[in-house]
C-alpha cells in the first residue's frame, strides 16, 4: 500500500503533495511501480496533529480522488479517513477500501455506510484521538487489551453483516516505543481472528528513535521492520517507499517458498 498524504503537516511527507498535479504525479509513479493499493488521505494523524474541518478535508482530498479514479479506473484506492461523510463521497467516486484510524468516531454512521456498500474496511486500534493518543499509553494489560478491542469490534461488525475487514494494530497510535515492538510480535495472534493484517510503520518514530536518527534517514530501519512484520504474517505493508517495499516482499516470499 503506497501512501499519499495531501496534508501540510504529516510527520514525514507533509507539504510535499499539495495539489492535484503533484498528487497525480505520485499516483502515476505508484502505478508504474505496480503498487497493489494507493492510500489517499487529507487529514494528518501524527501525534498532536491539529483538527481540521470536514469541509477542509473534503477540499483537500475529494478532487484528487475524482481525478485519480478517472485516470486509473482499475487501480485499487483506499481513503484514509475516520469521517463517514468523507468516506461516503469517496465510495461514490469509486474508492473500494475505507482506512479508518478512529473507529470510535461516528461508529453508527460508518457501519451503516459499510453495510450498504461492498467495500473493505480497515479497522485500526487507537486509544483516544489523534490529538491526545500519546497521552493514552498506559494499559493494565497491553496484550489482552489489544486483542479484546479487535474481538469486540469484529463481533460488532460481523453482526452488522460486515465481513470484508482488514486489521491494523495501530503502530504509533497510543503506544509506547516498546509497545510498538510488542505489537510486531503479536501479529501471529492477531491473525488468528481470520482477517488480513496491515502494518503501517513506514519511517515512524518507533524506528527513528531506536536508530537515533530522523524520519528522512530511517528507510533502512523501515525495511528491516517491514521484513519482520511480513515474516510474522502481515499481509499488507503501508509505505512511503514502494520500490523498496516490493523488493522486501519479493525476498520474504522467496524465503518462505523455500522453508
Amino acid at each position: 500500500m503506497g501512501i499519499i498524504n495531501i496534508t501540510p503537516d504529516s510527520f514525514y511527507d507533509g507539504g510535499k503533495i499539495n495539489n492535484i498535479d503533484t498528487a497525480i504525479t505520485q499516483i502515476n509513479s505508484f502505478v508504474e511501480q505496480e503498487v497493489d493499493i494507493i492510500d489517499l488521505g487529507g487529514y494528518s494523524s501524527r501525534p498532536g496533529a491539529k483538527n481540521i474541518s470536514i469541509k477542509e478535508e473534503e477540499k483537500r482530498i475529494i478532487p484528487i480522488i475524482e481525478k485519480a479514479i478517472e485516470l486509473y479506473p482499475k487501480v485499487v484506492f483506499s481513503i484514509d479517513t475516520f469521517r463517514h461523510q468523507i468516506a461516503k463521497k469517496a465510495i461514490e467516486l469509486g474508492v473500494s477500501i475505507i482506512n479508518d484510524i478512529y473507529f470510535n468516531y461516528g461508529t453508527k454512521e460508518m457501519t451503516e455506510l459499510l453495510t450498504k456498500n461492498n467495500v473493505s474496511y480497515i479497522l485500526m486500534h487507537m486509544r483516544g484521538k489523534p490529538s491526545t493518543m500519546q497521552k493514552k499509553i498506559y494499559y493494565k494489560d497491553f496484550y489482552h487489551e489489544i486483542l479484546l478491542f479487535f474481538e469486540k469490534q469484529i463481533n460488532m461488525l460481523n453482526k452488522k453483516g460486515i465481513e470484508n475487514i482488514i486489521l491494523d494494530p495501530g503502530f504509533g497510535f497510543g503506544k509506547t516505543l516498546n509497545q510498538n515492538y510488542q505489537l510486531i510480535n503479536m501479529i501471529p495472534k492477531i491473525k488468528e481472528f481470520g482477517y488480513p493484517v496491515l502494518c503501517g510503520i513506514s519511517r515512524k518514530s518507533m524506528i527513528s528513535k531506536v536508530l537515533n536518527t530522523s524520519p528522512n534517514k530511517s528507510l533502512t530501519g523501515t525495511i528491516a521492520a517491514n521484513t519482520i512484520c511480513l515474516m510474522k504474517g502481515a499481509n499488507i505493508i503501508r509505505v512511503h517507499d514502494t520500490i523498496e517495499a516490493k523488493e522486501t516482499i519479493d525476498i520474504v516470499k522467496m524465503t518462505q517458498s523455500n522453508l
